[in-house]
Parts: structure tokens; C-alpha cells; sequence
């Protein structure tokens, strides 16, 4: 596609947009590899014939792998062809077997929606009748049940299924003859979502069991660099793994767009991305461009539309928001418009990133790092038709994780992806799950296998509160409101708060959230408005906010103690020692700052009781002649470690699939008992989720990437883009760029 090409090399050489390129990279094409189906008398074999196809190497693989009876990993890019290579062996499976039946499980409602029409057509073209239907909270009763009377084929979310498995003998039909459970999009399943879905998979396998039934296990996901031990912790079996791709690509065009260079001009982020979105569009181009919120979804489009308009443009026509909240049917017209080229540029939050059929388009637009490399290789994805040449722009916010990247480009391209993180021993995520288990079949010993860790102790304290009742058929659910609908599967247990605007509830926060935006004399913001909390009733757990308009905003501000449980491993690096292990946390929010314009108009007191939960951390110390070594270069000790603290924090989502908010920290000069200087970084989550354990294990890549960070920013003094946290409880005081890069250095020196 020359046009496209000559497009490209406008905008490198545009005196607009071309100082702002800082990389650009050429990814180039690949030609099909084709395979072939071993087994002669296949169904899939004439179904190709007719239709005239042919399957890559990665989807002949998938298949024999089905047809063999073995569970099928396959991690192979956007748009190579996953979703056929594991239909066609399931299709084929129920057509060979009257009575099979096959589960397909998606992260969210709109995904299950698109891929019912891929089944659908398959089921026409096999012949048979599998009523293909989609089961979740948007489908009415009537339809329910005879979806589970007659449906060879459903479609769900977990969702759904967390609050069906408590009437599962509804389900008994379809249970009993399951041959496959589908588990696509799943590096969705990670963090505490991930590891609430992997105890709900365990609460279906119990099930399943008594029922007689083994299915075998398809999990499709994104590249990630643990998908074995990831995909084994989610589902508890064994997987054959398919990475290599044989699909085709044309030759990708990478561009990196720093709008934070040493220019006098510097715009926003947002207002770069409106101009990028602009000038493609008038190209020419079909351009989806990503952004960080739904918010900036709505305002990206309502921008680039009225100044299209401005300037006599009738593109603006073709413009359109795109994101979860939107009615199915208008989420479905603006799928189809893309799919048709009717519109030329669409602006989406990451709902367009998974796997919905939207065709593949000219150019993509990243508006800021999504957070993980896998999410940016998901949406770089969606640019390319096959041997087509496309385009990528990433535009750069003025943070930590973007300005490494902007300076750092190579890991994007060369380093492997982030660990996808499960973890199968939290106590509050377990104790739930258990609960829930219990209102399905009753509890036993041997379901110990199912779980994977001992049951007696939740059992026995759930007898003593009354939750649970122990019969001579084993554990039974006593309560009265069904467990699953007190389980969420986003979070661990906290208390939730509801945000009442003029007696109506307009969202729920939990603890941390509450304290940290929603305390009392807050200035809270909701879908572009502001509120002010009037009334904080920690007994009632209800916060009470007001519409006022204000030129001012808050922040509070926290000290944080941290007490040693126990560690569980060590490293030894000469007179540094890293920890890994369990730690107490204390977060106690006692005051807040008013701010306008960068000043500090008040800081009235709060007096809210201490946040106290265990989890999971790592710390280590630093030695006293790395403070000797600082003060004789006049250089402050305690802002160096905390701006070291702030800096691993902020580079930590580049190796853990994580958000910097999912993570906490705090440094100290003199730690006790030993009175050494010592940094914490821990799990921001009541018993911990696995993450600082992965920091442990990369610690070595971990702080050489925090080093570099902080040593390669262009500021002085430090800033948003290295040292300075905007979660920090002490107000980024004190902080010490410099004596960062000194402590950083040594610490990487170590590896």
C-alpha cells in the first residue's frame, strides 16, 4: 500500500510532528507458513475444502492437539487465527459426539456477543443443531431455562457463572456431557481478578467431578512470559503450549512520540493525540486510537470533531467515542462501522483491545503506555490487513513508565512480556471462594484436592461464626443472603463504601479507596464533576458527597509503619540483604492538604481510625557507608531512598502485570531493630497477591531499570517523570534525584 507508505514518511519529515518522533522502528512483514491435519477422515478437512481454506502451522497444531484429548495453550498474536484453530476441533468434537457440550467463558459481555456470531456460522456450516447461545445477566429467565434444556453450546462470563454454580443441578444436562471449557482473552484473569477466577475454576472442576465429567481446557491468551505456570495455576490441569505464529503480517511502521522534548511548545498529551488523529484521518486512514479512560474516550473524539468542524471538515462525521458503558446495540452499530469503513477514526478505551471483530485498520494511535508490553503488542495488533504495511503511534505521557519507554525503546521491542500473576494462597480470597463452595455441595476433606490447601482451618472458624454447619454429608452454608452475591470477584473482602449524591448511589469505593479519595472534606471527582464529602459514616459505611464547583483540590496525606512477620526467602548481595516475605501494615491517614495552583491553602486535620492489614513484601537495607559516601557529597540520605523507593515502585508494571496503585512502599533511614536504612515495597492488598514476590525473583533487571530511569531523566531536581509518585502519603517530601541515582547505582551494581 504505497499510499500509506508515502503517509509515513510525511509525517517522520512534518516540522508539526516530526521533532516529536523520538524512534522509529520498521517491523517487517512475515508470509503464511502453512500446515497440515494429520487425521485423513477429519471433518475439518472437508469443511476447509469447501470453504477453501487453508490453516497456518500454529492452527494445525491447536487441532491435533485437541483431537489427541490434551488441554491447548495457545498464545499466538491479534488477529493470527486462535479463535478458528480451537472452534474447529470443538465443532467437530460435538458433531462426532450427539451429547457433548462445550463451555466458552469471556471477560466481558461484549466479547461473548461478537463470538457468538463466529460460532453460529460454524454450527450452519457443520450441519448440526447446537442452539449456540449466549447465558449471562442480560439473558431473561424464560430464555434461561431453555437455554439450559436444549444449548450444546454456551456462551458466559465468569461473572455469570459465579452466580449459577449454587443451583448447578439446573446446569446438570449440560454439565455432565462437557467436553470443553474455553477460556479465551485470559491474561484478563490476572491480580486479584485472576486469582479469584482461578478458585471459581476450582469450584467448577468440584463440580464437574460430581457430575463424572472431564473436560478438556482451551485457554487463548496474549503473550506472556510464565503461560504454562500461569495457565496451570488458573485452571489447576496440564497445558500443550502453541506460541510459534505462521499467520501473515505486512510490515509494521513503530513510531515512539515524546511530546515532553526540550521544545517551548509542549502540549498535553491528550492535544498531541487529537492532532495525530486528525492528520491521519484526513489521509486518508482508518485510525483506532486508544486511550487511558473513558473519559478522555469521550473528550479525544469530541475534540478532533468540533476542530474538524471548525475548519469546514465534514471528517468529524466519521469520528466516533467507543467503550464499555454504551448500550450493546449502539457498541455494535460503531463495531459494524468500523468493519465497513464507514468510520475513519475511532477513539476507544482498551474494550476495543481484546478479540472483537472490527477488521484490521490502516493506523493505530496509543494515547500513553497502556501499563503492560502485552497490552501494547493487543493494541498495536489491531493495525495491519494481512500483507498490508500499517502504522503505530505511541504518544508519551510525562510519567515514569512512559518517559523509560521514550528512552528506553528497545525494551519494547526486544524484552519479553510481563508475568501474568495468580496467587492460590490468599487467605481472603480463598476464605471467600470456600464460602461460596459451601452453598454448592457441601464441603469435605477430600476437597482439599480441588482447592489445594488445607480446608479445617476456614472450615472450623466459619462453625464458630456461624456461617457454616457441620452435618454428617460434610460442610453446609448456613447464612441467609447467598454467598455469591457478598464475594466479589475484584476485590478482597474490604468493607465498601457507598458514594450517596442527594440520596442516590452513584458509585462504591472500597477502604483504601475511600480514605485516600473520598475522606472527609474531600474534593471528589465523578464523570467531570466535583463533589465535596459532606459526611463520612464509617458505621454505616456510607459517604454523603455534594455537586460544588471548586478551583481547588485535596490530597491527603499518610504515615505508614511497617513490622516484620516473618521472611520467607533472602538474598545475600555483600552488605545488602532483600527479604521476601510477610509484613504488617499500618496506614494512618491524619490530615489533608487544600491546593490551588501548586499552593497549599490549608491542611486541615482527619481523624479516621488506622487501615491495618498483613501482606506480602520485599525490603531490603542499604549500607552505612552508602550514607557516609552521600553526606560527604552533600547530598540528603533520607530523600535518596525514598526517591529510590518511588522510582522501583513506579518501573515495577514493566515486569509485573500490575498498576503502581496495586503496589505500596515506604523507606526509613533507621528501620528497627537493627537501626539500618531499609525500603519496603509490598502488595497494596490485604493478604498480599503474589506480586512482590515476582519483584524478588527480577530484582536484579528491576532496580537496573529504576537506575536508568532516574539517571537518563533530562530534569534536575526530579519530577513527575522519575522520582516524584503522585500516590505519595508524605507529599513527595523529602526527595533527592541525585542521591537516588547514587544509591540505584549501587544497588544494580550488585546483579
Amino acid at each position: 500500500m504505497e499510499k500509506l507508505i508515502d503517509i509515513v514518511e510525511k509525517l517522520g519529515n512534518s516540522g508539526r510532528f516530526g521533532s516529536r518522533i523520538v524512534y522509529q522502528k520498521i517491523l517487517p512483514c512475515q508470509p503464511p507458513r502453512y500446515g497440515n491435519i494429520n487425521v485423513e477422515s477429519s471433518w475439518i478437512k472437508h469443511y476447509l475444502k469447501a470453504k477453501g481454506l487453508r490453516l497456518y502451522t500454529h492452527q494445525c497444531q491447536a487441532v491435533t492437539i485437541l483431537q489427541q484429548g490434551r488441554n491447548l495453550l495457545i498464545t499466538t498474536a491479534t488477529a493470527s487465527g486462535k479463535t478458528l484453530a480451537f472452534n474447529l476441533p470443538v465443532i467437530e468434537k460435538l458433531k462426532n459426539d450427539p451429547q457433548a457440550t462445550a463451555l466458552y467463558l469471556y471477560p466481558t459481555k461484549a466479547l461473548a456477543n461478537d463470538q457468538l456470531k463466529t460460532i453460529l456460522e460454524l454450527e450452519k456450516d457443520s450441519g448440526i443443531d447446537l442452539s449456540a447461545s449466549i447465558y449471562d445477566g442480560d439473558t431473561n429467565g424464560s430464555k434461561k431455562s431453555l437455554i439450559l434444556s436444549r444449548s450444546r453450546i454456551i456462551l458466559s462470563n465468569p461473572y455469570q457463572m459465579h452466580h449459577s454454580l449454587n443451583q448447578h443441578w439446573k446446569w446438570e444436562r449440560f454439565f455432565k456431557n462437557l467436553s470443553f471449557i474455553i477460556l479465551d482473552e485470559a491474561h484478563q484473569y490476572r491480580g486479584v481478578f485472576g486469582s479469584h477466577i482461578a478458585l471459581l475454576i476450582r469450584r467448577i472442576n468440584r463440580i464437574l467431578d460430581y457430575y463424572g465429567a472431564k473436560p478438556q481446557f482451551v485457554v487463548s491468551t496474549a503473550t506472556l512470559a510464565n503461560p504454562v505456570e500461569f495457565s496451570t495455576k488458573l485452571t489447576g490441569r496440564e497445558f500443550e503450549l502453541v506460541e510459534e505464529d505462521g499467520s501473515p503480517h505486512g510490515d509494521k511502521y513503530f513510531f515512539l512520540y515524546n511530546p515532553f522534548t526540550a521544545y517551548q511548545d509542549i502540549m498535553s498529551t491528550h492535544q498531541e493525540t487529537v492532532d495525530l488523529l486528525m492528520y491521519l484521518v484526513r489521509q486518508g486512514l482508518q485510525v483506532l486510537c486508544f486511550t487511558s479512560s473513558r473519559k478522555m474516550a469521550e473528550l479525544i473524539a469530541k475534540w478532533a470533531k468540533d476542530k474538524l468542524k471548525e475548519s469546514g471538515s465534514q471528517l468529524g462525521l466519521r469520528i466516533s467515542s467507543y467503550k464499555a458503558g454504551y448500550m450493546p446495540e449502539q457498541r455494535r452499530d460503531i463495531e459494524s462501522s468500523i468493519k465497513d469503513g464507514s468510520l475513519l477514526g475511532v477513539v476507544s478505551t482498551n474494550a476495543l483491545e481484546v478479540g472483537i471483530d472490527i477488521g484490521n485498520l490502516d493506523a493505530v494511535i496509543i494515547s500513553g503506555f497502556p501499563g503492560t508490553i502485552i497490552s501494547t503488542w493487543q493494541q498495536a495488533g489491531r493495525a495491519g490487513r494481512r500483507s498490508d504495511p500499517s502504522l503505530v503511534v505511541m504518544v508519551m505521557f510525562n510519567n515514569p513508565l512512559d518517559q523509560y519507554l521514550a528512552g528506553h525503546p528497545d525494551y519494547i521491542f526486544k524484552s519479553s512480556p510481563e508475568h501474568a500473576v495468580i496467587d492460590l494462597a490468599n487467605t481472603y480470597i480463598n476464605a471467600g471462594q470456600l464460602l461460596c463452595a459451601s452453598a454448592e455441595l457441601p464441603l469435605k476433606d477430600k476437597d482439599e484436592q480441588h482447592f489445594g490447601f488445607k480446608l479445617k482451618p476456614y472450615l472450623q472458624d466459619y462453625g464458630h461464626s456461624g456461617l457454616l454447619k457441620d452435618t454428617v454429608h460434610g460442610w453446609i452454608y448456613s447464612g441467609k443472603k447467598p454467598p455469591s452475591h457478598i464475594v466479589d470477584l475484584q476485590n478482597l473482602g474490604q468493607p465498601s463504601f457507598n458514594i450517596l449524591n442527594e440520596g442516590k448511589v452513584i458509585e462504591t469505593m472500597s477502604l483504601s479507596q475511600a480514605y485516600g479519595e473520598a475522606h472527609p472534606g474531600a474534593v471528589m471527582v465523578h464523570q467531570g464533576e466535583t463533589y465535596i464529602v459532606n459526611n463520612f459514616d464509617m458505621e454505616q459505611f456510607i459517604i454523603e458527597i455534594k455537586s460544588q464547583p471548586v478551583d481547588y483540590y485535596t490530597r491527603p496525606l499518610k504515615t505508614t509503619e511497617i513490622n516484620i512477620i516473618n521472611s520467607i526467602s533472602q538474598q545475600n548481595l555483600g552488605l545488602v540483604e532483600i527479604n521476601y516475605g510477610r509484613i504488617s501494615v499500618k496506614e494512618t491517614y491524619h490530615a489533608y492538604k487544600i491546593i490551588k495552583d501548586d499552593r497549599t491553602l490549608a491542611t486541615p486535620k482527619l481523624n479516621l481510625p488506622p487501615v491495618e492489614f498483613d501482606t506480602l513484601g520485599l525490603w531490603f537495607n542499604l549500607p552505612d557507608h552508602l550514607r557516609k559516601k552521600l553526606d560527604h557529597m552533600g547530598l540528603d540520605f533520607g530523600g535518596g531512598i525514598h526517591g529510590t523507593e518511588h522510582s522501583m515502585i513506579s518501573i515495577m508494571p514493566l515486569l509485573v502485570m500490575c498498576d503502581r496503585w496495586d503496589i505500596g512502599g515506604v523507606s526509613y533511614t533507621y528501620y528497627p531493630p537493627e537501626r539500618q536504612p531499609a525500603i519496603f515495597i509490598y502488595d497494596a492488598y490485604p493478604g498480599g497477591i503474589g506480586l512482590s514476590e515476582k519483584g524478588f525473583y527480577v530484582f536484579g533487571s528491576w532496580s537496573g531499570m529504576a537506575y536508568e530511569l532516574v539517571r537518563d531523566c533530562s530534569c534536575s531536581q526530579g519530577c513527575p517523570a522519575c522520582v516524584y509518585s503522585p500516590k505519595c502519603g508524605n507529599d513527595n517530601q523529602p526527595l533527592d534525584k541525585q542521591a537516588a541515582v547514587v544509591i540505584l547505582e549501587h544497588i544494580s551494581s550488585l546483579f
